[in-house]
Formats: structure tokens, sequence, C-alpha cells
């Protein structure tokens, strides 16, 4: 019966007649038209941030640079420079929503997110560790930082299990773990020398255009897996959100897809904070703005958020790149000036 009702979805709801069904089926085609345009906004938003910069190019100019037809200056400038930032920030803020939306709905919270679990702060020590104690290979820092946002997320998921901790309990171990990184992070900082300090200091701020596309298509991967393992299990999420009785009742596995999911989301923000830094806020703000559009329809959230992470995120780099002119403002510090504000916003606004 249940099964039935999966299949159903919102087409069974279609099919009967009556003022209501006309009044769910117009707001289905609203929304479906508002993702078209947040998609069309994220397209729009690639070609203007691929022809603003210190060295202005036409959008006709960028077309024919990614066809392969236009002067090797701006193809160089269009396909190697700002090509890989723009696909960089769409993937990023895609994975960081991703991973935002599956730690607040797996743990019923909503202050879930790859910041409060300690995950970002996880890769900051590691890379902090690679350049002060082993060196300044990229590769290197980019692993170090990588098995940090992993360790944070393995101590907090054997502490749910051992201790059998509620969701509250683990934001809090969350928050106590990121408390702990920071200051083993700014011991390191203490011990490392001038050089070293400012390297750490560089990579803690968010910078999309530090990754290649070999990287960059790694993260894709993950995304794209996550992506699929959060749209198979939708409406289990959507049982889960109701309480965890109610989800084992209707034949949910909590614990198994709060384990499985909580690795998917650690994975892809372990990914893009290894390769990108610190990029606060995405991850938290994304989702509320997608669940004010859209309820807490899963079936629908995923590609909200997903859309909206990548639109926010993209527009945050450009926005750094504009400001500057000739050099860049970390994407990090944008999202963290910009998000704080919308987050306040988002939680007055719920409040009331």
């Amino acid at each position: 019966m249940a099964g039935g009702v999966k299949q159903a979805g919102i087409l069974g709801v279609i099919h009967e007649s009556g003022p209501v069904t006309k009044a769910v089926l117009w707001q289905f085609r609203r929304r479906i038209i508002l993702f078209i345009l947040f998609c069309g906004a994220t397209f729009l938003m690639a070609l203007f941030a691929m022809a603003w910069g210190a060295y202005e190019i036409p959008v006709r100019g960028v077309v024919n640079a990614l066809i392969g037809m236009a002067d090797t200056q701006t193809a160089v400038v269009v396909t190697h420079i700002r090509l890989p930032r723009v696909i960089a920030s769409i993937v990023c803020g895609w994975g960081l929503s991703l991973s935002g939306l599956s730690i607040q709905s797996l743990l019923k919270n909503p202050l879930g997110s790859p910041s409060t679990l300690g995950i970002s702060q996880g890769a900051a020590f590691g890379a902090s560790a690679a350049i002060v104690l082993f060196g300044t290979r990229i590769f290197s820092v980019t692993a170090f930082a990588f098995l940090g946002a992993m360790l944070a997320t393995a101590v907090v998921l054997v502490l749910a299990s051992l201790k059998r901790l509620s969701s509250e309990a683990i934001i809090l171990a969350g928050v106590a773990l990121s408390s702990l990184f920071v200051s083993a992070t700014i011991l390191l900082q203490y011990l490392a020398t001038e050089t070293q300090l400012a390297m750490v200091v560089f990579w803690t701020f968010g910078d999309v255009a530090r990754s290649n596309f070999r990287q960059i298509g790694l993260m894709s991967l993950a995304v794209a897996a996550a992506s699929f393992y959060l749209s198979a299990v939708r409406w289990d999420l959507n049982a889960l959100a109701t309480g965890e009785e109610g989800a084992r009742g209707l034949g949910v596995n909590v614990n198994r897809i709060r384990v499985t999911g909580m690795v998917a989301a650690a994975l892809v923000a372990a990914l893009a904070t290894a390769f990108h830094g610190v990029i606060a806020f995405i991850g938290l703000i994304a989702p509320h703005m997608a669940r004010r559009l859209v309820g807490d329809d899963h079936s629908l959230l995923i590609p909200f958020s997903s859309v909206l992470g990548a639109l926010l995120l993209l527009c945050a780099d450009t926005v750094g790149r504009i400001l500057i002119g000739a050099g860049t403002l970390p994407v990090g510090v944008v999202t963290s000036f910009l998000g704080a504000p919308i987050f306040l916003y988002l939680l007055v606004r719920r409040y009331r």
C-alpha cells in the first residue's frame, strides 16, 4: 500500500476532480516554472561571470570561445581561467547545499550543516597540519584536508552509535568537536613560520579558483552520486520528518538511512572543503530558502536546494571578483557577509 502511494505521488492527486485538485495542479506547475527560472538564472549568471572581469569580454565572445571560434587571448581567459571557476562554483554550491539539506533532514535540526558538525573545521585542521608539519605540496594539503573532514564525521557517527545520542546531542557534539579543531588549528598557527602562517590563513579563505578540471570532475562525480542517493530515499526522508517512530512504522530503517546519508553528506562536504577551503553558510541557507519556496517534500527540496546553492555561490564569487577589480575577494568572505544577514532574516520570518 505504501509503495502504491509513493508511485502515485502528485499524479494521483492530479487525476482527481474538483477545485482542490486544480489548486494543487497550479501549485505544482508554479514550482516547475520557478525551478526552470532558477536554472535559467544560473545559466545567465554563468555567462555574465565569464564575460565580466578585469578583461571584459562580450557575451558573443564568450559563446565563440566555448565553441572554439574565438581569438587565442579570449579563448585562454574564458576556457582556462573563468570557465573552471564557474563550474567549480556551481558544483561546490550544489554539493554544499545537498550536504546541508541531508544533515538537517536526517538529524531533524534546522541548524545542521557541515560547519556545525565540525566537518569544515576538521578539514581546516588537516590542511594546517599538512602545511606546518608535513610540507606544502598541494596534493598533501588537499589529502590531509579531506582526511581531517572525514575524521570529524567518523567521531560524530561513533558517538551517535555508541551513546545513542539524540539529534540535538549530535549537533552539540559537532559544536564541541569544531571548537577542538579550531583550537588545534590555532596551536599550529602559533608554531608556524611566517610563510606557513600566511599559507594556512590563505587556505582557510574559501576560493573556487584553486581547483583544476580533474578535481572538479572528481567532485562532480561525488555530488552526482549523493544527489542520486538522496533522490532514491526521498520518501524515506519525508517519512523521517514525521518522527522516528512514525518512520519505523512505515518500514524505514532509520539507523541505516541516517548513517549512509551522513556519510554521503560528509563525503561531499569534505571534497568541497578540501578543494576550495572553508565556504560558510551555503549549506545552511540554501535548504532553508528552498523550504520556504516548496515546503518539506524532498522530491522538490532536493532539486531546489541544489540549484539555489549553485546560484548563491556563483553570485557570491562573481561579486567578489567585481568588487576588487583586478584581484579577487575570497568567496568564503563574501558568503559569510551575505549569509549571516540572510539567515537572520529567515529565522525572523520563520519565527513570525
